[in-house]
């Protein structure tokens, strides 16, 4: 693409006004590998941005892919409130340039009037932001993505998810990989490679020529989103991600949507049971997979020997060193399943398998409920030293461990409506299973 664009077989033309700002700088070029039902190769080219498209000079085979949302949508969404906006601008400037004059004259007698002009800026300025804000909100609900699931998410459920329903970043959903894939996924296309490079003049930050991965700051909301995944590591051997909470780690007897199933979607190389380990469906954070049998059943042997390291961030209802439980401290405790009761784990010195967990108290905080309330909590780290089934919440309910339930838990404590198991898998090393690597991954808990 760059070699077409300097010849001249290929262009980037201008199809908005450019800012100052943005003159002369470059942008990032896109293309995405992708196949058809039949097995067909589908090539994908776009440019980062809407104000500027690629136009090809030759018989080229590649689809070019336009902006999720055109410049004319962009500018019908803002023009209701251009005008207005404007117009508080210059009432604005003018109010700054008496403010100033009236600044320098240096009377007493000038007091009122400054106040006067102050406080006018002050309402002028918060309603300019609110019909800026206004226009924003227009802008971003024009976006919606197609996802691999086949569903389609608008910009706004994304952000509700991701970002605390705040507004992205400007420019969220304009970058090339998210245009590429969401043309894919509408288009019932497999990607099967992606790279995006800078082009044009140079920036502190990115070199002319040079690949570069998507952004964190815009790409970093929208793809997890859209693949299903937020994918932290991949190589053609193993692939780690970050689970969502609400999502099974593997098929279930009747839910089939889990991590497994997303990997082997994007991946179709990947070996039909990938998993070798697993997190609740209500936990968060680091889960291997494994691509190749190989791979699988070297992690395997390391999960079987103990020599996977995990840490879990979670916070407990209740003030533990208010009842005197120590600030560091390692538990056994036995537990098998309640027959008539699953998936619940009950008590058993008998016939129950040994569960060892090591904790750390990490602080007392204020935990904020999701119905406005609050009450005091135990932020703990917990490091398994074994691996059974819901170990970690029966270390914390169960009246043989601390006897207080981490928060949201549906199983062994109670779970309000907008709330979430608060357990998060935040740190796991293995080592590599083809290159003997040490392989260490963190990922900070979002509550």
């Amino acid at each position: 693409m760059i070699r077409q664009l300097e010849e001249g077989a290929l262009s980037l033309e201008q199809v908005t006004q450019l800012s100052e700002e943005r003159a002369g700088i470059g942008i990032m070029l896109g293309a995405l590998i992708c196949t058809d039902a039949r097995g067909n190769e589908i090539v994908l080219k776009t440019a980062s941005g809407f104000s500027r498209a690629l136009t090809p000079h030759f018989d080229d085979s590649a689809i070019y892919v336009p902006p999720v949302v055109t410049p004319e949508q962009i500018e019908r969404a803002v023009a209701a409130n251009d005008d207005a906006i404007h117009a508080l601008t210059a009432q604005i400037d003018e109010c700054r340039r008496k403010l100033e004059s009236a600044s320098g004259s240096g009377k007493n007698a000038g007091d009122a009037e400054r106040d006067e002009l102050e406080a006018q800026i002050k309402a002028l300025v918060a309603k300019r932001l609110s019909l800026t804000q206004e226009s924003v909100a227009r802008v971003y609900a024009l976006y919606s993505f197609h996802c691999a699931d086949s569903s389609v998410r608008t910009l706004y459920d994304i952000c509700s998810e991701r970002c605390g329903g705040k507004y992205p970043p400007t420019g969220t959903g304009d970058c090339c990989a998210p245009k590429l894939l969401d043309y894919a996924f509408s288009h019932a296309l497999t990607p099967i490679s992606l790279c995006e490079v800078f082009y044009g003049r140079g920036t502190p930050h990115k070199i002319s020529g040079t690949d570069y991965a998507p952004c964190d700051d815009r790409c970093g909301i929208i793809l997890p989103a859209m693949l299903g995944l937020e994918i932290l590591y991949r190589d053609d051997n193993i692939i780690v991600v970050n689970k969502q909470s609400g999502v099974l780690s593997v098929p279930g007897k009747t839910e089939k949507d889990c991590i497994v199933n997303r990997v082997r979607r994007l991946f179709p190389q990947c070996i039909e049971q990938p998993a070798v380990h697993r997190l609740d469906m209500e936990t968060s954070g680091l889960l291997v997979l494994a691509f190749t049998k190989e791979a699988h059943r070297a992690l395997n042997r390391q999960f079987e020997a103990g020599s996977v390291k995990k840490e879990y961030a979670a916070l407990v209802d209740g003030i533990l060193p208010a009842h005197k439980i120590p600030e560091h401290g390692m538990m056994e405790l036995y537990f098998r399943v309640d027959i008539e009761n699953r998936p619940h784990q009950i008590w058993d010195e008998v016939y129950g398998k040994k569960a060892v967990t090591e904790w750390q108290v990490k602080d007392v905080e204020t935990y904020y409920a999701p119905d406005g309330s609050r009450r005091k909590v135990t932020r703990v780290l917990f490091l398994p030293h074994t691996g059974r089934t819901h170990q970690l919440r029966l270390a914390s309910a169960d009246s043989h461990g601390f006897g207080f339930p981490i928060i949201g838990d549906t199983l062994y404590g109670h779970c309000d409506k907008g709330e979430r198991l608060m357990l998060h898998a935040q740190y796991l090393a293995f080592t590599h299973p083809v290159t003997g690597e040490q392989m260490e991954f963190r990922c900070k808990a979002d509550f």
